[in-house]
């Protein structure tokens, strides 16, 4: 690891230990009596377990990517510290929780961050009212999801910054949103190309973990967004293919124990994500069947896994996905390098080597 990479990696787990408390901190104020408005109604006990699944889901770990993104997109125009950035964070990776409940629904996944997932939660406390389990996971994802509004538009943020990074937010959870729906749409097209991949990745994924950060970041240092939108977006999109491409080849190669997930779950959930697709590309029609035969079933064992990794590596199919996931990081990363001539340096190196990390992370 080079030193510029190695200097980049650290200030991320800088902000990233930082973040851990101040996370913390902001759900104490949640149910602090003097804190001010309580965020649950007095009476009833479910509205107060919904807040204690999301608190324990939003802590229990995480890259925290989009946190180190947005201090250091702040510290693209300045080196001093940024008010509001605190409350950037929190709004992101609350998010970020509601997205992680709904896509556990979605893909009725039991395992998150290597703990049960907030929908399971509620079906072993409701295991004969799958009914309700349901309604209650829905919920709390919602209700994170408004937080993540709320944090920045009750804070000490000035009412015009305030309002214009809450939009920023709402935007990127109404993208993301749509992402989602974009994403189950493709599962019903066998015929799906790259670029309906990379357009379910920009909705889903990169709008809220990558633009929405680099936005967020200047926003809260007073920066105009006007004149770096396209650059930012640029860059945001080749950052977020590589980083779902990556995603998409641990999912199926990756080790479970790391991920703190499962493995296989795009396949038993019937994804045609970037591995799908370049598998029943390359594959024969003996191979293809093969995979046709599991993806979508929920009952897809490690036996079955086990062949189509390899049919996947006879084909050479896992390394063509790496180097793909590898050219659109050193993309991302020759995108970034352009911004040298009018933003700080040190910054701008994070941003730099951020794309190399992205793909060759563990989880």
């Amino acid at each position: 690891m080079n030193d510029v990479l190695h200097a980049a990696l650290s200030r991320a787990a800088g902000h990233q230990q930082r973040f851990e408390h101040r996370f913390a901190a902001y759900f104490d104020s949640l149910t602090d009596p003097d804190g001010g408005t309580p965020t649950a109604p007095p009476h009833g006990s479910y509205p107060a377990d919904a807040l204690a699944l999301v608190r324990e889901l939003s802590l229990r770990g995480g890259k925290r990517l989009r946190v180190a993104l947005l201090h250091e997109a702040a510290a693209l125009v300045t080196d001093r510290a940024v008010p509001g950035l605190d409350a950037a964070a929190v709004s992101i990776e609350l998010l970020h929780t509601h997205g992680l409940i709904h896509d556990d629904i979605i893909d009725d996944t039991p395992v998150r961050r290597g703990g049960p997932s907030t929908y399971y939660a509620y079906r072993s406390r409701f295991p004969e009212r799958p009914d309700t389990a349901l309604a209650l996971a829905v919920l709390a994802g919602d209700l994170a999801a408004f937080l993540s509004v709320r944090v920045l538009l009750t804070g000490a943020l000035p009412p015009e910054r305030a309002l214009a990074m809450a939009a920023v937010t709402a935007d990127a959870g109404a993208a993301a949103v749509n992402g989602q729906i974009l994403d189950l749409e493709r599962d019903f097209r066998p015929d799906a190309g790259t670029e309906l991949l990379h357009t379910v990745t920009e909705f889903k994924s990169t709008r809220y973990s990558v633009l929405a950060p680099l936005r967020l970041g200047l926003l809260a240092a007073g920066a105009e967004l006007g004149p770096y939108e396209q650059e930012l977006r640029d860059y945001a999109g080749a950052v977020g293919i590589a980083n779902q491409i990556h995603d998409d080849w641990l999912d199926l190669f990756g080790d479970p124990d790391t991920l703190g997930k499962p493995v296989g779950t795009d396949i038993r959930a019937g994804r045609r994500n970037y591995v799908v697709h370049a598998l029943l590309a390359a594959a024969d029609e003996r191979g293809r069947a093969e995979l046709e035969a599991v993806l979508g079933d929920p009952d897809c064992d490690d036996r079955d896994l086990d062949r189509i990794r390899r049919t996947a590596r006879a084909h050479g199919v896992d390394r063509a996905v790496r180097a793909d996931a590898d050219r659109h990081a050193r993309e991302a990363a020759a995108r970034a390098a352009g911004w040298y001539g009018h933003w700080r340096r040190d910054a701008v190196a994070f941003f730099a080597h951020l794309p190399a990390w992205s793909v060759a992370r563990e989880r």
